[in-house]
């Protein structure tokens, strides 16, 4: 029986939501690369079995995911194929507050971004739809038993749910139901149970992924019983159809010009993106700008330093310690071993436990000097073999993890097999491979 259901749990759980750069898209060019490393790994790795599946198959995502993040930084930095110097012209955004505003620059740096510094006034941030039925008595019986129906709306579609109470369940046995019912229908609620104060009662809440008003002013969601006695008394019961908060949009000053968004994730121009994270005082406001270049350059820099101690912290962690005599610790320790002196005279520092830290003042110095040529090439060799890394653990994860070797494959004469190249790009696995 194949284990992939909890292979793919965890990657969903665990990097699901991560933030996705544009450096994940690709031309066919680079994809078709990517594919044909992918065969060439296949084709001449021996066969094997998979000790521990469950934590090898983990420990491979997370080598997947901390390369992608590590090349993503990179390719960040090396825009239009140039040197990691090109980072001077890199904008950092700035918020004099980022507890109210976080501000993060999206342009490309290719030319003179048109937006200056400006004043923002967050004045209501944009709120989801909240239901929240009536408490219930946890042990209580308040529903009798039977089949029961309600209708959800939307402003693009309505789905019809249906649920039953059976003998011996619980008010509580009944809200948990309903819970999953409207969280594994992913149609963008939020379900979960909440307590009153005293802790002896629950009620169902259910909150709108989605933020601010509709245009013809209508709820975001509306719950209605079905047609029949029973399904309505049990609605009146559970209360699930009040509305507890309506959605609301988001409202801003921008340089003292009223504006409304649906969101708190908010663009200015085609360069900033702004995340509304509170609400000024009246009268307040917080000033959008840009860091210096030297500062920029350090904060790209931290970037590519803590996506490189990501991957250390994937390699010296409890599962990564018990894989192939931590092969993924030496590999990638070996790349600033080449560099150690060098990075340290600018100001990248490594750690005895193969971290890297950024000692910002000696690394502007560094950039700034006469010799700024001489240490952005420094840079620009550490970022390449850095990369070169990340696309090696990238291709193949399992190079790895502990695995037992059952035979090696005739030279000159093997072949890819496709369903193969899968599982050894660590996205596909079995138990019983």
């Amino acid at each position: 029986m194949a284990a992939i259901d909890s292979i793919y749990h965890y990657y969903l759980s665990t990097y699901a939501n991560s933030a996705v750069s544009r450096y994940d898209s690709h031309k066919k060019s680079e994809l078709r690369d990517i594919y044909n490393r992918m065969v060439k790994s296949n084709k001449d790795s021996p066969l094997y079995r998979i000790k521990n599946l469950h934590e090898t198959a983990a420990y491979a995502i997370d080598i997947k995911e901390s390369a992608r993040r590590i090349k993503n930084v990179i390719a960040s930095l090396s825009d239009n194929k140039e040197g990691i110097e090109s980072a001077f012209a890199k904008k950092v955004a700035t918020s004099s507050d980022e507890s109210v505003v976080q501000a993060t620059y999206i342009g490309t740096g290719e030319h003179t971004d048109p937006v200056d510094d400006f004043e923002i006034e967050v004045r209501q941030l944009a709120l989801p739809q909240v239901n929240q039925g009536n408490y219930l008595e946890d042990n209580g019986k308040g529903i009798p038993i039977g089949n029961y129906a309600f209708d959800l709306n939307t402003a693009s579609a309505s789905y019809e749910f249906q649920f039953s109470v059976n003998e011996g369940e619980s008010n509580l046995d009944i809200l948990q139901k309903l819970g999953r019912l409207v969280k594994n229908a992913d149609i963008g609620l939020k379900a979960e149970i909440v307590r009153d104060p005293q802790g002896q009662r629950s009620a169902l809440r259910l909150e709108s992924v989605r933020t601010g008003k509709r245009e013809d002013g209508a709820p975001l969601f509306e719950i209605v019983a079905e047609g029949t006695t029973n399904s309505f008394e049990a609605m009146q019961i559970l209360g699930i159809h009040n509305i507890k908060q309506p959605s609301r949009n988001a409202s801003y000053l921008l340089n003292g010009e009223a504006m409304t968004s649906t969101s708190n994730s908010i663009t200015v121009g085609q360069s900033l993106a702004l995340h509304l994270k509170k609400t000024n005082r009246e009268g307040e406001s917080e000033t959008i700008g840009y860091k210096p270049s030297v500062d920029a350059v350090a904060d790209n820099l931290q970037e590519l330093v803590d996506s490189y101690n990501s991957i250390i912290k994937i390699a010296t962690n409890d599962a990564g310690a018990r894989q192939q005599g931590n092969k993924l610790l030496s590999d990638m320790q070996s790349v600033t071993e080449n560099y150690r002196d060098e990075l340290e005279a600018i100001g990248l520092r490594t750690l005895e436990n193969g971290e890297i830290t950024v000692d910002r003042e000696l690394l502007a110095d560094a950039v700034t000097s006469e010799n700024a040529k001489e240490n952005f090439s420094v840079l620009n060799a550490f970022k390449d073999a850095l990369n070169e890394r990340a696309t090696m653990a990238s291709i193949n994860p399992m190079n790895y993890v502990n695995k037992i070797l059952v035979a090696y494959k005739n030279p000159g004469r093997n072949f890819a097999t496709p369903y193969i190249t899968s599982i050894y790009s660590g996205m596909m696995m079995d138990r019983y491979c």
